[in-house]
């Protein structure tokens, strides 16, 4: 299910980023990627969106981010290794993964980040589990 169709749309107040790849919805507290089918997220398009995300939040900020993965795309696990380097605003992240192939993806990109990742099966209960994060609270 897309944000835009969920029960939280007309709840949370976001902004749509569009790019080539994917959109992107920044609300107050999380960040929800929807990238393209069968794209290639690599660090080119990871810059365009840190480009936005900082014109969006600003210097000093902390979100939850959730990748909800509603098509199927790649991404090199290891770009979390080179993320958490330069960058330290996303407190947890949550993937959204709607068949099998999607689930181990994510199960191997818990691997490589710094902070929590939360395997969900429905975007509602992403959400609700970074919403209900300490640091939001």
């Amino acid at each position: 299910m897309t944000f835009e169709n969920s029960k939280h749309f007309n709840l949370l107040p976001s902004s749509k980023i569009e790019f080539s790849f994917g959109t992107f919805f920044f609300l107050e507290k999380i960040i929800i990627s929807e990238l393209n089918e069968g794209i290639h997220f690599d660090w080119g398009k990871i810059e365009q969106v840190i480009s936005a995300i900082g014109e969006h939040y600003g210097d000093q900020f902390e979100v939850g981010f959730i990748s909800n993965r509603i098509n199927s795309y790649s991404i090199e696990p290891q770009l979390w290794i080179d993320f958490y380097k330069e960058y330290n605003f996303i407190v947890a992240s949550a993937v959204v993964a709607y068949n099998k192939f999607n689930y181990k993806n994510a199960t191997l990109e818990k691997h490589f980040s710094k902070t929590s990742i939360k395997r969900c099966q429905t975007l509602n209960e992403a959400i609700e589990w970074i919403l209900s994060l300490k640091e939001f609270n």
